[in-house]
């Protein structure tokens, strides 16, 4: 069942993604885009001198590969096509991640390791050998884990002064949600943005738990279902809330799960294999070798997004450590920023017009963003070397307002960015954050 809701997703969210047109604003128009730090490697096709077509062609491919997954058809080739292409496509522009992508790519990971196509599945109706009536229980609680990932950590993150003791940024959100039918006067009243952050916060803790144990998951469910079709309606966030909905059904048991194929094969009118007591079994070694990859990968995914931890500063402020750490929809970061480039030789500046080579929305996130904003510097010290002017230095001039509070300086406009290097280490050319009081919200 998981299998047959994660391929429908993706596949819908797939096909949404190329009929918004999205494909072509995000990935083929741009003249300029952001790599992760790490994979400068990977490259965009159109980098590789690719014509636009085959970008498009990524996507529909990928919508191949989530339909296979969906059917259960050569499921290992499909879903391990899914992960590459999703992953790629994902990497191939940093202005644009988002929680819900990463949590898509390392589930789409998972499944490639899984046997999801073992019933109710076309792999299973071509070879009926394949058939098993039960799986190990770490291949469910695989799942389950990083579901719990997701939304625990997510509260932990919630347990911040700015999210608990100054209800933002749902103080600076809802308001401009009062337009909505019925509720929507409610989202002027202070007291509601505090409601919303507790709750948000008590949920994300609590909700794993609750999924987990028989009793109260009935209700935590109709919880979770209230809570992301809310945020749906509130929020532009997309397909992650149905894709939260449909995956913690993983949390129910096997016979409501049996149920559900059951009723999928009267509609269907399909009639499978009956293997009663068999189980899927692995080879001893590759089973303990592929558990113990997967021990790794747990523990990387408790302890990764602590990384914050070894960074001075604010987080929100540096965002060092901020992604990949499950942190949704925690800050409104709000910038402008200008650059200038200035001739070694000479001494002269030119200012730099952005909208050359970014769009509004990579304009957007460059500004706030400290590694976008050092790529951006290189890439326009490499791009004036090649208009003539002499080793050239990138300096910028950049205003940031956190969660209310009042736009202030930035980065340190004396510094050259171009003749810095990304990594690891702190970056002590982000000036410190200054927390001042909120302005007065009405």
């Amino acid at each position: 069942m998981f299998r047959i809701i994660f391929g429908a997703m993706m596949l819908l969210a797939t096909l949404r993604f190329m009929a918004r047109g999205w494909v072509e604003l995000l990935y083929v128009q741009p003249k300029f885009f952001f790599h992760y730090w790490g994979f400068s490697w990977v490259q965009h096709p159109l980098a590789l001198g690719l014509p636009a077509w085959t970008v498009h062609a990524v996507y529909m491919l990928m919508a191949a590969a989530a339909l296979g997954i969906l059917l259960g058809w050569r499921y290992r080739l499909s879903a391990g096509l899914f992960f590459l292409l999703f992953t790629y496509t994902e990497l191939w522009d940093l202005t644009n991640y988002l929680n819900h992508y990463y949590f898509t790519s390392l589930v789409a990971g998972l499944m490639v390791l899984l046997p999801a196509h073992r019933s109710f599945s076309l792999d299973v109706r071509r070879r009926p050998s394949l058939a098993v009536a039960t799986v190990p229980a770490w291949t469910i609680y695989l799942l389950q884990f990083q579901l719990g990932v997701v939304y625990f950590y997510a509260g932990l993150a919630k347990l911040h002064p700015d999210w608990l003791l100054h209800a933002q940024p749902l103080r600076l959100w809802l308001p401009a949600r009062a337009d909505m039918p019925l509720i929507g006067p409610l989202f002027k009243e202070v007291w509601v943005a505090y409601f919303f952050s507790w709750f948000g916060c008590l949920y994300d803790l609590s909700i794993p738990f609750l999924l987990r144990w028989h009793r109260s998951r009935p209700l935590a469910y109709v919880a979770v279902i209230a809570f992301h079709v809310l945020t749906w309606l509130l929020f532009p966030i997309g397909m992650f809330p149905w894709i939260m909905i449909g995956s913690t059904l993983i949390f129910f048991s096997a016979r409501f799960h049996q149920r559900l194929l059951d009723k999928l094969q009267r509609l269907l009118r399909w009639r499978l294999p009956r293997v009663p007591g068999s189980t899927y079994r692995m080879r001893p070694l590759l089973q303990r070798a592929l558990l113990m990859g997967l021990g790794l990968y747990v523990l990387v995914q408790l302890v990764f997004p602590f990384r914050y931890a070894l960074y001075p500063g604010n987080l929100y402020w540096t965002e060092q450590g901020f992604r990949f750490s499950w942190r949704v929809m925690l800050m409104e970061k709000a910038g402008s920023i200008s650059f200038w480039v200035e001739d070694s030789a000479t001494g002269r500046r030119l200012p730099v017009n952005t909208r050359e080579y970014l769009n509004a929305q990579q304009e957007k996130m460059m500004a706030t963003q400290p590694d976008m904003i050092l790529q951006f510097a290189h890439f326009l010290k490499e791009d004036y070397s090649r208009k003539g002017v002499n080793a050239p230095r990138v300096y910028a001039d950049s205003w940031v307002s956190l969660n209310g509070r009042r736009s202030r300086p930035y980065l340190r406009s004396d510094v050259d960015l171009a003749s810095l290097q990304d990594g690891w280490a702190p970056k002590d050319w982000i000036l410190p954050f200054d927390d001042t009081p909120y302005r007065a919200h009405r």
